[in-house]
């Protein structure tokens, strides 16, 4: 690894240290986010394009770093943006940030996180090298895997960037949208479980289903199912 290199990855894991050695993460919850909604919305009055701006890049930030609290962004996006423009800010946002985890593992952390990860990690590399966007996509709509690791496997991948992009865009509005839309009804919510209920859950799996179609036909052609 090339001095430049070294000095990134030093960096990037002094923010983590430095996010938990703080407690930032006090500040990524439901009771902090009801307690300063007000405080936020009357911000974004009178400064929207600043707050527009800083809300996207801690959101990308936190998703580049793998640091919790997604959850808590995207119902902060529909709680001061609302549901429709909240939903384009925190999608775009985590596409972004995933983007990034994307390449640095790839082209600066490989060895570290396939040390870290490999093998739990190994199925979902050899699928979304075989199966690509199809894969990515259940991936995405089905929450197999955490976000986070699904950014780390692709970039162990030779995935190709656009599909990355691609894929992890289409494949977060559906809920993204869901807690997006929970957050402009901030003061009814109790809790993050209750967000993503069982029937919610269950219409995510039957997207997730229907983007494997293409994957398992073509599996299906080689096995000689075609025939």
């Amino acid at each position: 690894m090339t001095k430049g290199r070294l000095l990134l990855a030093g960096m990037l894991v002094l923010a983590i240290l430095l996010f938990f050695w703080f407690d930032l993460g006090r500040f990524l919850s439901l009771a902090a986010l009801k307690e300063n909604r007000q405080a936020l919305l009357e911000y974004h009055a009178a400064h929207p394009l600043a707050l527009v701006a800083g809300f996207m890049a801690l959101y990308v930030i936190q998703t580049a770093l793998s640091l919790p609290g997604a959850a808590i962004m995207s119902l902060a996006a529909g709680a001061i943006f609302g549901p429709v423009e909240g939903t384009v800010y925190a999608v775009a946002a985590a596409t972004c940030g995933a983007t990034l985890a994307f390449l640095v593992t790839r082209y600066l952390l490989h060895d570290a996180v396939l040390r870290r990860f490999g093998a739990t990690l190994e199925g979902v590399n050899r699928e979304l090298e075989e199966r690509g966007l199809g894969y990515l996509l259940f991936l995405r709509l089905v929450p197999v895997f955490p976000f986070f690791l699904v950014n780390l496997a692709a970039g162990l991948t030779r995935l190709p960037l656009r599909t990355f992009v691609a894929g992890t865009f289409v494949g977060i509005i559906p809920g993204g949208f869901v807690y997006v839309n929970a957050g402009a009804s901030l003061a009814t919510i109790t809790a993050l479980s209750g967000i993503a209920s069982p029937r919610v859950l269950v219409s995510f799996t039957l997207l997730g289903l229907f983007a494997l179609v293409p994957a398992i036909y073509g599996r299906w052609q080689e096995k000689g199912g075609g025939r």
